[in-house]
């Protein structure tokens, strides 16, 4: 194929300006021109394997031609119309397709445009929820760690400050516990007790088992189970952040299946639309939905979206949603956890590499080095993994991995190698 030779690089520093980067410090973006399957292609024509799915977002592999043949025909007969007082059928059957897969006892689907917003609007259910039933309740409890977006709400319900630190004047009223590690359950149900008490807590947001920009923390499924049972007990609405951990990424096609109680409120965005267009969606149970339904138009979510339910993302969900229940993506992620648990083992050989978790498609360690010797040992690692063609985004001293279902077994022990030739190099 013919490479492509441009001037993006300065063309993109006039005018643009990145996420998560200090442009004084940082280097040029990279600029990539054309995307398919596990691999990514940049101006000169190299190759990556993109080992994180670009953000967890295209499992499906970049371009997948189902996803985008559905996509192209519903454009050519609905692109996009305002969703307050207008429905479409892909929407509806998004909704149904959604509510099927969905951890038990959702009901309602509540379109958003990411991430962020999903949480955020999840956040304002759980307050408004109480607000509208009468109950003084004005304060959320979170994970310590915690990340759930950029807007006001997930901002205060975050707890990394790195990305916080200027606006925590600003938040909303948040209490936080540890996360669950299967010692310490009694003492930070304890915790919510005595905050319950004093505070009357209205809901709880967390991302079940995995953190993920807490560097793809683990945590106890068991202890968290205890967590959410207390909370619902005192009437604590439950919302769960499966932005990052849903569809099959964790092996199940949410991590809240692996827990016996279920959320009230659920978050959802990234993999929803295979990475192809953006879009989040909030679900939420009756109850939630029933304290709002009232003649009294204050009780409503006053909350809305120029591209609420777009048309063609809801089509390219509903694709989405049509592979991952295919036999064909369900052997995939069945193959590269098979392959994740092989190289773990070897990892846990591996002096350099410290604990060693995976589940699902999903595998990370911490490498175990000085890292002052290495300055910004961060950007080290990631100049080092692509210049071997993988494309990974380390987490500090965090390796990690979330592939796209596609993954070639080839392509996924390259990029094990490559990891493995980080202990030499460092």
């Amino acid at each position: 194929m013919q490479t492509i030779n441009s001037d993006l690089r300065e063309r993109d520093q006039k005018h643009l300006w990145h996420p998560l980067t200090q442009h004084k410090t940082a280097a040029a973006a990279l600029p990539i021109v054309r995307a398919e399957g596990a691999h990514l292609f940049d101006d000169s024509g190299t190759k990556y394997i993109d080992g994180i799915s670009s953000w967890y977002t295209a499992v499906y592999g970049h371009c997948n031609p189902y996803i985008t043949s559905r996509v192209a025909e519903q454009m050519t007969r609905l692109d996009q119309v305002v969703f307050s007082g207008f429905t479409h059928e892909p929407a509806i059957k998004l909704s149904e397709a959604l509510i099927a897969i969905l951890p038990k006892g959702q009901q309602k689907l509540f379109f958003n445009d990411n991430g962020s917003t999903a949480t955020e609007i999840g956040i304002k259910m759980a307050l408004q929820y109480h607000h509208n039933l009468g109950n003084d309740r004005k304060v959320m409890l979170a994970f310590e760690d915690g990340f759930h977006g950029d807007t006001f709400g997930a901002m205060s319900v975050s707890g990394l400050s790195v990305y916080n630190g200027a606006f925590e004047d600003h938040f909303i009223r948040v209490e936080r516990i540890p996360v669950p590690n299967g010692e310490n359950t009694a003492e930070i149900l304890e915790k919510i007790q005595v905050l319950h008490a004093e505070n009357g807590i209205a809901g709880f947001i967390y991302e079940p088992l995995i953190q993920g920009a807490a560097a793809m923390k683990f945590h106890d499924a068991e202890g968290l189970n205890e967590i959410l049972k207390f909370c619902r007990k005192e009437h604590i609405i439950l919302v769960a952040d499966e932005v990052m951990t849903g569809f099959g990424k964790t092996g199940k096609f949410f991590a809240s299946d692996y827990l016996s109680e279920k959320p009230d409120i659920v978050c959802l965005s990234k993999a929803l639309t295979a990475g192809l267009l953006p879009m989040g969606i909030t679900s939420c149970s009756q109850k939630v939905f029933e304290a709002f339904y009232s003649e009294d138009i204050a009780k409503g979510l006053f909350h809305g979206h120029t591209y609420t339910a777009n048309p063609l993302a809801c089509t390219a969900a509903l694709a989405a949603i049509d592979l991952l229940h295919s036999a064909e993506m369900q052997n995939n992620i069945a193959q590269i956890r098979k392959s994740n648990e092989a190289f773990a083992e070897k990892l846990k050989r591996q002096p350099k590499a410290k604990n060693v978790r995976n589940i699902g498609v999903i595998l990370a360690f911490e490498l175990d080095v000085e890292m002052e010797r290495y300055g910004n040992l961060r950007n080290k690692l990631f100049r080092f993994f692509m210049d071997r063609g993988v494309a990974l985004r380390p987490l500090g001293n965090t390796i990690y991995i979330v592939p796209p279902y596609v993954i070639s077994e080839e392509d996924l022990q390259y990029t094990y190698s490559v990891i493995e030739q980080v202990f030499s190099e460092f």
